[in-house]
């Protein structure tokens, strides 16, 4: 069985002895990524907070001021994620990295503005309108989130070219966790320091963040080759992204990938939309616990970020992959059942843990199957799908609850059926059913020539006009 889709690697693939982190470069990697994601998940809080308590407090529209950031994190996704992975793949990894890292500091840094940290002498008063703020937070959000669309795929090549095939996924693993700590950590801190020192501190620390990204991403000393094609004559950007297009849809893994993340995604959009209701109607819970359920998720996703890469190197990544999909399904179906709080909480535990090895699984999988000249173009594929399909997700379950399942009570076979157990139930059969299709896929792209990458040449013409990167 080859290292993909089997149980064990190649003799070949053995890793070599690495060390905690694995290796210098994969350490600074790491290290920015710790930083910049604890910074992240202060600032998209205390704004959510700034934004709720503050800025819009006493407003009836509040709720969609809030909703404005959301939006303004997500429509680059879609305007520019198709576009970066282009340039991603044109350019050197390490520098658009570095590059967007210090577009973003600047970005969070002139938010200070708007936050009222000094007077404006080209304003009437010194300060911003409470419209002109809100705009700028859109705008600077959007900026932000625009840069990460090329940042995001240019990490991952970046990690493909530093670390082995046979440690990405302990890699993989390393940065789950540094995630789940992160969003551990983060939110919990953002309104104690909102409220105590103000807004300003927590677009300081953001800031801050994107700086010590960049001077541990300039630590880094990529292998001379990830810059082999940087010069090469290039097609048309149309043609290029084509290109991209084939090559996933042609590939019977990535092909894969993409269903079952989207059967996975917007089966689990459902609980992410409807959760807070579930634990109040049938919980019976106060919902002023609500963020006890989020934590215990995330301690789950903790707990499978450290068991992850061990899994991975056991059984195979995807057969990581598909019983990772198949737990998370069954402790959905299995949560959406619970009528108290304790036997609850200890089911979404459980289910945090292969939220976090599908995650694990994913990455690794997309670097084995994709030539490194289209990393790029193959994230701006996967990204924005997974995207439509969580937001789908969320605007059919809400949809659902309000109107068509609005008051519906059933009983059927013994069990009684409410609104929302109802839409967590199908939810979960989505997710399982995405299951057993990634299973029976992967089994059947179990061959090495459906699951190694294609020659350069063969992958990406860089300079012919034929459609040989189509497989």
């Amino acid at each position: 069985m080859n290292a993909i889709t089997g149980d064990t690697p190649p003799a070949s693939a053995s890793p070599k002895k690495a060390g905690p982190l694995i290796n210098r470069d994969f350490a600074f990697l790491w290290l920015g990524q710790a930083i910049s994601s604890l910074g992240d998940f202060v600032f998209d809080t205390t704004l959510v907070v700034w934004i709720a308590t503050q800025l819009a407090v006493g407003e009836s529209w509040a709720p969609l001021a809030v909703s404005g950031v959301l939006v303004a994190a997500t429509l680059p996704i879609f305007l520019v994620g198709p576009i970066a992975g282009v340039f991603v793949d044109r350019w050197d990894k390490r520098r658009t990295m570095l590059a967007m890292d210090v577009a973003r500091a600047v970005l969070i840094a002139l938010l200070l503005l708007a936050a009222g940290i000094a007077p404006l002498p080209f304003l009437p008063g010194g300060q911003l309108s409470l419209p002109q703020r809100l705009a700028a937070v859109y705008t600077v959000v959007f900026l932000a989130a625009a840069c990460a669309q090329f940042f995001t795929p240019a990490r991952t090549a970046l990690l493909g070219d530093i670390v082995e095939d046979a440690l990405q996924p302990r890699a993989a693993s390393l940065s789950q966790v540094t995630f789940a700590l992160a969003t551990i950590i983060g939110p919990p801190l953002a309104a104690p320091l909102l409220f105590a020192f103000g807004v300003q501190w927590a677009l300081v620390i953001n800031a801050a963040s994107f700086l010590a990204s960049f001077l541990a991403i300039r630590a880094i000393h990529p292998p001379r080759r990830m810059a082999s094609t940087q010069h090469a004559p290039r097609p048309g950007f149309l043609r290029e992204w084509g290109q991209g297009v084939r090559f996933y849809f042609g590939n019977r893994v990535l092909a894969t990938l993409l269903v079952a993340g989207v059967f996975a995604i917007f089966g689990a959009g459902a609980l992410n939309a409807l959760d807070v209701f579930f634990v109040t109607a049938n919980l019976h819970a106060d919902p002023t616990i609500y963020g006890v359920f989020g934590s215990v998720y995330a301690v789950g996703t903790l707990l499978g970020a450290v068991l992850g890469g061990v899994f991975a190197q056991r059984i195979g990544l995807s057969r990581l992959l598909w019983l990772s999909l198949l737990v998370l399904g069954l402790g959905i179906l299995a949560y959406s059942r619970m009528t108290s709080v304790p036997p609850a909480l200890a089911i979404l535990f459980v289910t945090g843990i292969p939220q976090a090895t599908l995650n694990i699984a994913i990455g690794p999988l997309v670097l084995r199957v994709t030539p490194k000249e289209l990393i790029g173009r193959v994230m701006a594929v996967l990204i924005p799908a997974i995207t439509v399909a969580s937001l789908a997700s969320i605007a059919i379950a809400g949809y659902l609850a309000s109107t068509v399942l609005h008051g519906f009570h059933a009983r059927v076979a013994g069990l009684e059926l409410g609104p929302l157990d109802t839409i967590f139930g199908v939810a979960a059969l989505i997710i399982v059913v995405g299951a057993l299709y990634a299973a029976i896929a992967l089994r059947a792209a179990g061959g090495e020539a459906a699951t190694q990458p294609a020659p350069v040449a063969a992958a990406m013409p860089i300079s012919t006009d034929s459609g040989a990167g189509e497989r």
